[in-house]
């Protein structure tokens, strides 16, 4: 027994792709049901199009079927019907969902072949099948090739035509309401845009105006040849008048004769008033049944419109029963889809605007708001220009709201996606492996600040740290507020504020007091930044071990501001220490040298007494006593000196920032 291979099951599957069940909500169905709605919206515009074969020839007075255009719209129509026979292939090999199956969830799928096809021929496969059968082109292929007989005149073949259309027409408008409710059902919307949707529906009133359009021509040649044939009867005795001499087909001395003759035309002239047109009585005016095919489809469609914008109020209607139930279904037509169509395009416009409507409405209560509560002009332009930088960065579009709806892990790939290539921007976080980044990613929130707001102030407690995607910061400092100490510095892209948070975080032994901030940080330009919560912060603390590494302890380090100010301190203190004690060794040094020189006046005058017996001791001790004194005044000197250097060279202290136990 020879057991087939797993690639040659998977390359006969391939092969047999046509026996494979559909999807009912699958990206394949969806896309041909979009596609076979525009082929039914194409039909319905093709099918009236079949009323314009009949047209009134110049100069002979006949009626004649234009085969040309009976031939472009033959071969549209077949390609059409090819549509419709693909679409009940599709349907079916399409599945549908167990009735007993949708108490709880989407329900369950039937993919059995023959419980598909018994429920969709129990169903709707007769309609299918009445719309897509090519009836129109039976009666062009088979009626016209034909001689010339009583069966066969333009006005018969028309109506033969004319007849299947509205036939057919009711099964592909019956099919169209399911496949849209479908569509909307899978997808949503018919139109993925308001300007589509407004669109749409616009070609469907276009598309009602085209067909009352067809119709009413259709009317107007029937009035016409009804006027010649009634005509014809009345003097069949006198020119042997017939019908077949009104096609035409019909061509001869007979013809020619009573065409010399005859009064027909002359009676059923718009300009003699002998016939009642009706509301077709502008057709004649106008001389549209002799006119070519675009002059009569563009006026019937202006006609269509005219009537159903005015709900029928143009049309001026005899009295036969025809004319007026046609007015009657203009005027209802023309209030039902008037209606409709003012609605939803009204509806789609607004759903375009809805966002700006509202934040139009949101800012003029804004206004009225700080009105009334008397807010200073300064503060109410600062609130006047949050709003307006909150609208043009989001629109109005609330994210977290749309993010909190999605399911956990698309939730994940799509902040992964949004905010990994940011984060990665900057340096502290360009050393944190992939696990811990996503994590990062999906606690992160936007934060949006405006020129001049402050972050937070030296003092406050930190309650989330703040990493800058756009924009500058200026983070300054007075050391806890000691006279003489300031520093400032700027950050930009890639910098971050808030460090005291991550090493209350990092802290084992951190209670819930939050740190208070050492700096004070200000908006200089507008500013787009994502912010990490104390919260978070305090759970990737506990969760990852590998937020207390060294590596990752001296990046934080080398990039925090604040560990950078504190540096540069204790360097400048370093400095000024060893200056003050360059000073002190000079100092020193140039007391010890005015020491020598008193020594050697001393000896100096010892000796000149010793050698001069005149000097008298009073005068010695003198001498000594001045010489003491002069020493304790430079002594002094000295000591002031280096009493000056030292309060010359302290510096405010700035204490070392809290370090984390990594």
């Amino acid at each position: 027994m020879n057991i087939p291979k797993p690639t040659s099951l998977i390359h006969e599957r391939q092969q047999l792709w046509w026996r494979q069940i559909l999807d009912p909500s699958g990206e394949t169905v969806n896309k041909w049901n979009r596609i076979f709605f525009v082929i039914c919206l194409i039909a319905l515009f093709v099918d009236p199009l079949f009323f314009y074969l009949l047209r009134f020839m110049p100069g002979r007075n006949c009626l004649a079927v234009e085969y040309h255009l009976a031939g472009i719209l033959v071969i549209t129509r077949c390609i059409v019907d090819l549509f419709s026979t693909l679409h009940i292939l599709i349907k079916f090999r399409t599945a549908y969902v167990a009735p007993n199956s949708t108490v709880f969830g989407r329900g369950d799928l039937v993919t059995d072949p023959d419980r598909i096809a018994v429920r969709y021929i129990k169903g709707n496969f007769v309609v299918d099948l009445a719309a897509a059968l090519p009836l129109p082109q039976c009666v062009v292929w088979g009626i016209m090739p034909m001689p010339m007989s009583q069966s066969r005149t333009s006005n018969r073949v028309n109506h033969a035509i004319s007849f299947l259309i509205i036939l057919q027409y009711i099964p592909r408008l019956i099919i169209i309401f399911p496949l849209n409710w479908r569509i909307i059902k899978n997808t949503g919307a018919v139109a993925k845009t308001a300007w589509t949707g407004a669109a749409y529906n616009l070609i469907l009133y276009l598309l009602a105006s085209h067909v009352l359009g067809a119709v009413w021509y259709l009317m107007c040649v029937s009035r016409i040849f009804r006027c010649w044939s009634v005509q014809c009867r009345h003097e069949q005795q006198l020119t042997s008048c017939s019908n077949p001499f009104l096609d035409c087909l019909t061509k001869g001395p007979k013809r020619d004769a009573w065409y010399n003759t005859t009064s027909v035309f002359t009676i059923c002239d718009i300009k003699a008033n002998q016939f009642n047109y009706g509301m077709f009585a502008i057709a004649l005016h106008d001389n549209l049944t002799t006119a070519n095919f675009f002059e009569r489809y563009f006026y019937c469609l202006w006609i269509g419109l005219k009537s159903l914008s005015s709900y029928g109020q143009s049309l001026e209607t005899s009295a036969y029963p025809s004319e007026t139930i046609f007015g009657i279904l203009v005027c209802i037509m023309g209030l039902l889809f008037f209606s409709l169509l003012i609605g939803n395009v009204q509806t789609y416009l607004q759903s375009s605007t809805a966002r700006l409507e509202e934040w139009r409405v949101k800012r003029r209560d804004t206004e009225e708001w700080m009105r009334h509560r008397q807010l200073p002009p300064n503060l109410q332009e600062r609130v006047r220009r949050f709003v307006q930088y909150n609208w043009l960065s989001t629109r109005g579009v609330k994210e977290e709201e749309i993010l909190q709806d999605l399911p956990l892990d698309l939730r994940r790939e799509v902040q992964k996606h949004l905010c990994l290539d940011l984060v990665r921007r900057v340096p502290f976080f360009s050393k944190m492996d992939h696990q811990l980044l996503d994590a990062i990613c999906q606690r992160l929130v936007s934060s949006l600040n405006t020129k001049g707001t402050y972050i937070v102030r030296e003092g406050d407690p930190v309650n989330e740290m703040l990493f800058i995607i756009r924009g500058q910061l200026e983070s300054s400092t007075t050391g806890g507020g000691r006279s003489g100490f300031f520093n400032s510095i700027t950050l930009k892209l890639g910098d971050f504020c808030g460090e005291e948070l991550l090493t209350w975080a990092l802290m084992s032994s951190s209670h819930l007091n939050l740190p208070a901030s050492t700096r004070t940080v200000r908006c200089i330009t507008e500013v787009e930044a994502f912010a990490l919560r104390a919260d978070d912060l305090k759970f990737f603390a506990n969760q990852f071990k590998r937020l207390h590494s060294k590596k990752l302890q001296h990046s934080f380090r080398y990039h925090s501001h604040q560990w950078r100010t504190w540096g540069a301190c204790i360097v400048q203190a370093a400095w000024r220490r060893r200056r003050r004690r360059k000073l002190a060794d000079e100092l020193t040094r140039h007391e010890s040298m005015l020491y020598v020189d008193e020594e050697d006046d001393e000896d100096d005058a010892a000796s000149d007494r010793a050698s001069t017996e005149s000097k008298s001791v009073t005068t010695a001790l003198l001498a000594k006593r001045f010489a003491a004194k002069t020493k304790k005044g430079i002594s002094q000197r000295v000591r002031l000196a280096r009493a000056a250097a030292e309060s010359a060279s302290q510096i405010p202290k700035l204490f070392k920032p809290d370090e984390p136990s990594f």
